[in-house]
């Protein structure tokens, strides 16, 4: 099985931006492959409770909502611990199915031969 790992860097300043990765990760856990969406600098705020709740695209499905699907497909979503500190985002504010993780986490999936991609 394949890993795919989606970066997302934005969240409510870019709704396009903050949807996307989840709509392209939630095709792939939808496809039974492992897919893991990487939260960064702004985008680790979508990890947290309540902050998607009101974030919405139009023309696509509401942030929360593909957040949601891409977790009940079995999908991962890892908040980026370099951001998420300076933003002071703890295990607590986090939602359902949402880990913080380092780079070390991050280097050692690419290593065991994920799949990157970046949609924004």
């Amino acid at each position: 099985m394949t890993t795919i790992l989606v970066n997302c860097a934005h969240g409510s300043e870019d709704p396009e931006r903050a949807t996307l990765p989840f709509i392209v990760a939630n095709v792939a856990a939808s496809a039974d492959q492992e897919a893991i969406v990487f939260l960064t600098v702004e985008g680790v705020r979508l990890a947290t409770k309540g902050y998607a709740d009101g974030i919405h695209k139009e023309g696509f499905q509401p942030v929360k909502e593909v957040i949601q699907a891409f977790l009940a497909s079995g999908g991962q979503i890892w908040a980026c611990a370099a951001c998420t500190k300076p933003r002071g985002i703890g295990l607590g504010d986090l939602i359902e199915g949402a880990q913080i993780r380092t780079a070390a986490n991050l280097v050692e999936c690419l290593a065991s031969g994920a799949t990157a991609i970046n949609v924004t």
